[in-house]
């Protein structure tokens, strides 16, 4: 049966799946990036996350609250930890220094993974749609990555909102 559900997946769902295993696996080496790039990204994913609980899910009251709840309990675990070492902000830059992670992987394949196995689900059994177990815990898992991505994004915005707000020169700068 899963040779026939993957011959029969279409094939822009693999090139999607390629596109995420390279974005995720380019951010497991320690890189340089800019505020737009961070941003960027979580909020292309949250699109994705959103895009597949609206449309596989439907917006009923249910799926619109598990999806909320997961994401802001997952946002709110995350934006207390705090970054990862060697994180830092050149303010003259406006540039990050990141270490690589394989945490953004990890949450672009729980997101991938999710939306196709919810995608296959609802083309098996179209009623599963119905059912308040799947849809509620699909659009929590859903929001739960999304609140990661998003704070993330939120903790280097304040590095960079700190850094600059402290008129922090980097190392080996004059003013």
């Amino acid at each position: 049966m899963l040779i026939q559900i993957f011959t029969n997946t279409p094939k822009w769902v693999w090139v999607i799946l390629a596109v995420l295993l390279w974005a995720g696996l380019t951010q497991t080496l320690p890189r340089s990036t800019s505020l737009r790039r961070i941003t960027l990204l979580p909020l292309a994913m949250v699109g994705l996350s959103v895009y597949g609980t609206l449309s596989a899910l439907g917006s009923g009251l249910d799926v619109l609250l598990a999806w909320s709840s997961a994401a802001l309990a997952s946002a709110t675990l995350v934006l207390q930890r705090p970054l990862p070492p060697g994180t830092t902000f050149n303010t003259w830059t406006r540039r990050f220094e990141l270490p690589g992670s394989w945490l953004p992987l990890c949450l672009m394949m729980g997101i991938f993974i999710t939306k196709y196995a919810v995608g296959v689900a609802l083309a098996m059994r179209p009623e599963l749609r119905q059912a308040a177990v799947l849809t509620s815990g699909a659009a929590a898992l859903y929001g739960a990555f999304s609140g990661v991505f998003m704070a993330r994004s939120a903790r280097l915005w304040q590095l960079a909102y700190s850094q600059a707000n402290a008129g922090t020169t980097p190392q080996g700068a004059t003013t």
